[in-house]
Order: structure tokens, then C-alpha cells, then sequence
């Protein structure tokens, strides 16, 4: 394309290219391989987005968006001929209500100070993830982010009001909804939650806020096998209106937990199944304390541990957050996300396994979740990049003879593309294509990711 004659339309500070261009700009958190963009683009405002998107219609100029590029399946990755655009100078919070409890914010906010500005106002944000500091509010959007609340909150599309977008040509398409309820024709930021960046640039999104509750407890528990996982994971629904999280850590996790990084041991011995467990509550109920005396004395858990403190809790949680050290670590790995029937996991995760170590006796691997949405997270590795493929090839197999999914919250992206067919029919991956033809015909925008 003309290089002069986007740098000539655009500010300097917008338009980055050469030495000026960061190594950061050339990978997401993905095992896809690197590409350091010849330019990238850092646009401030919706009008210099917009302004973006149509010099690169007309010039054919490929670009690929980024975020807090924190993704796993390789999206934010930069391809060959590919110009990075990067919201990362877009970071207000436009507007908080906190009667109506929404909050409008740029697409570069990260969910942390998100959360923060809530906190302001005695609000919460409810989606959470160990990339809070990172992961921004047009990527979690756009790909649809679950994170550690999902049971109780749902996926970020529950939490999305109204939203502001760029499209391929430009055309910048306002949806500035702040109602729970409006059914005035089509729901159009629909078609961009979750689709990845292909149909549309998220610049602004207007999210649901929650009454911070003013009781959060949190445990630890021990069971012997799966089924007192799925029995508590029932009682807990059940009894405790308010729970918001139900992690589980399986024993290779654990394992990873007190001996890479020397954190000390929850319990006098290990046990196969490790459940981290949240709730929020208007007051201290003893509900909690009482819903995991009957597990322990119906023997349904081994043994149980209850936060004292506000130290205590984040405590508990960094043994869950702990797994991106764990991944630096294992590097070069394989890391899944994939969505199996809860009913399913057990025997899945163990025929797995199994098959796992006998085609690759040497591999390495930690197993956890978000159970009770349904959400497993596999990381493993051979230490050899070789392996990966073969190594996809056999889960992905496995999660999809069960009706699983192959991704459940990081999305498809590149490295997830060819299997994308093994959960989709013909005829979805068919009306995507017609879709991503309508609105970006020339290929302009994220070009192959997702289909």
C-alpha cells in the first residue's frame, strides 16, 4: 500500500512505524510465532479510529486489532503484512450511573480499573480473571470472556448493555444502550460479542454493575473423587444463594502448586480434587460454614478451610492465579479451554489422561477449571513444539465425541481454526463467512481468524 499516505493523514503519535515499533506489538500470550508489524497504529479517539479503518479500505491495508493482548489462540497476533491497531491510548471511563449501575468505558480500559471505578461507588464489576490487569474491555468483549464468576454473573455478553463500534469501512455503528431491557429491533452488538475482531472494531462498551455485597467468604475444600465434586457443586447451588465462584484444582495442579513454586500445602495430604469456592452475601448468614459441616459429616468432602480475613481470601485465590507462572514454567506448552458436560468431565478427564501418557510418555500437565460452568482448562507440554498438533489433535477429538466444545472462553482465533469444524455444522461456519463477506469483503480486518 501507499505507506506515505496513511502516515501523512494521521498524527504522529498515532501513526508508529520503524524503530519506534515495540517488540511487545508482535505476539499475544499465544504460542502462535511472533511478527513484528511494520506499523502500528494507536488511535485516541473514535473519529481517529473511524479515520483508521477507512484509509485502510481504500488502501487494502490488512490490520489486525489488539488489546491488552492477552489472548491464548493467537488473534492478536500480527500476520505477515499485517498493521497492528492498538487501542491502548483509549482508556477512559466515559460515564458511571450508579442508580442505573452501568459504566461506558473506552475499549483499552483494562477490567481492573474497571473494577476500580466501580468500587468507587460501592459497585462491583463481576467478571474476573488472573489478566485483570492486562485484558481490556474491547477483548474480553470481543471474545466473549468468562473468567471466575460465571455461575453466578454469566459470560461478559450477560454483562454488555450497549456498545460503540468501527466497521471495516469505517462506518462507526452506535448502540450507547444503557437499559436491562430493550427489544427495539435487531440487538446488533451481538454480532460483535465474541466474534474476535472480524466484523467490527470495538471502541466503547457500556457494562452492568452489581451491588457490592458486603460478606465475601471463601473456602477451600478436599474430596476424594468426582462425584463428590458434582455433590457439593449441588449443595452449594442449592443452599448458598450467593455463590459466585466453584474452581476446582486437580491433584497434577496442586502437585505443580507446593513443588515448582514451594507454596505450602492446604491440607495434611493431598487429595485428588482441590475446590476453591466463593460467595457474596447481603450479611453472614452462617449458610457457608453450615452447608460445608453437612458435606464434611455426609462425608461428601474430606476436609474444608474457611478465610478468616481479606488476606486469608486473596491468599486462597493466588494458588488459582498462580498458573501463569506455572505456564512460564512449562513453556513451550499446549494450553486448552474447551467446554465438556460436567456429567462427562470425569470420565473425559481420565480417558485423556490415559491416552495422553501413552502416546507421549514424557509429557507434563495440569488440569482445572471453572466446573461449575462446565469450563476445563488442560496445560500441557513434551517440550517439544512438535507434539502440539498431535497433542490438539487428540483432545480436541475427545472433547468433541461427547459434544464438548474446543474452546469455551479464549476463543478460536488462529490456532484453534482447524478444528473449528469438529463443534460447528456446515451451515454456521457457512453464514459466518457470508457475514464477515457482507461487512469486510476485501479481507480488511483480522483476516483469518476464527474462519
Amino acid at each position: 500500500m501507499p505507506f506515505g499516505d496513511m502516515r501523512d493523514s494521521l498524527d504522529k503519535d498515532v501513526f508508529v512505524s520503524g524503530e519506534q515499533v515495540q517488540a511487545r506489538y508482535a505476539n499475544d500470550w499465544s504460542e502462535a510465532p511472533a511478527h513484528l508489524p511494520e506499523v502500528v497504529l494507536r488511535p485516541r479517539t473514535i473519529e481517529e479510529l473511524s479515520q483508521i479503518m477507512r484509509l485502510a479500505q481504500q488502501t487494502e491495508q490488512r490490520i489486525v486489532t489488539q488489546g491488552g493482548r492477552t489472548g491464548l489462540a493467537g488473534g492478536a497476533t500480527p500476520q505477515q503484512s499485517e498493521w497492528a491497531l492498538s487501542v491502548e491510548r483509549m482508556t477512559k471511563v466515559l460515564d458511571i450511573d450508579p442508580v442505573g449501575r452501568t459504566i461506558t468505558v473506552e475499549a483499552g480500559t483494562t477490567v481492573q480499573q474497571i473494577q476500580e471505578a466501580a468500587a468507587i461507588h460501592d459497585l462491583v464489576f463481576p467478571l474476573d480473571l488472573g489478566a485483570r490487569g492486562s485484558a481490556t474491555a474491547g477483548g474480553i468483549t470481543a471474545t466473549n470472556a468468562g473468567g471466575n464468576q460465571v455461575i453466578h454473573y454469566g459470560v461478559t455478553r450477560n454483562l454488555v448493555l450497549g456498545m460503540t463500534a468501527v466497521l471495516p469501512d469505517g462506518e462507526v455503528m452506535a448502540q450507547s444502550n444503557q437499559l436491562l431491557k430493550n427489544n427495539a429491533g435487531f440487538d446488533l452488538k451481538q454480532l460483535l460479542i465474541g466474534t474476535e475482531g472480524v466484523l467490527g472494531v470495538i471502541a466503547t462498551v457500556t457494562f452492568r454493575l452489581f451491588p457490592k455485597r458486603d460478606v465475601v467468604k471463601t473456602a477451600f475444600c478436599a474430596a476424594q473423587d468426582f462425584e463428590a465434586v458434582k455433590n457439593l457443586l449441588h449443595r452449594a447451588s442449592k443452599s448458598l444463594i450467593g455463590l459466585s465462584s466453584f474452581e476446582v484444582l486437580w491433584d497434577d495442579y496442586m502437585a505443580e502448586i507446593t513443588g515448582l513454586l514451594g507454596k505450602p500445602a492446604l491440607f495434611p495430604k493431598p487429595y485428588p480434587f482441590t475446590i476453591l469456592l466463593e460467595v457474596e452475601q447481603a450479611t453472614d448468614d452462617g449458610q457457608m460454614e453450615a452447608c460445608l459441616m453437612s458435606a464434611v459429616e455426609d462425608g461428601v468432602i474430606a476436609n474444608a478451610l474457611i478465610a478468616q480475613n481479606e488476606g486469608q481470601r486473596k491468599d486462597f485465590w493466588s494458588y488459582r492465579d498462580a498458573i501463569a507462572e506455572i505456564l512460564s514454567d512449562m513453556s513451550p506448552n499446549v494450553n486448552f479451554d474447551i467446554g465438556i458436560p460436567i456429567s462427562k468431565m470425569n470420565a473425559f478427564t481420565k480417558d485423556v489422561t490415559k491416552a495422553l501418557h501413552a502416546q507421549f510418555p514424557a509429557i507434563r500437565h495440569v488440569t482445572f477449571g471453572h466446573i461449575g460452568d462446565g469450563n476445563l482448562h488442560l496445560s500441557c507440554t513434551t517440550g517439544d513444539e512438535g507434539d502440539h498438533v498431535p497433542i490438539e489433535n487428540l483432545v480436541f477429538a475427545k472433547a468433541t465425541a461427547i459434544n464438548g466444545t474446543i474452546t469455551a472462553e479464549h476463543g478460536i482465533g488462529i490456532l484453534k481454526k482447524p478444528w473449528l469444524k469438529d463443534c460447528r455444522t456446515t451451515e454456521e461456519i457457512a453464514l459466518m463467512k457470508r457475514l464477515k463477506k457482507m461487512l469486510d469483503p476485501a479481507q480488511i480486518l483480522n483476516k483469518g481468524r476464527v474462519i
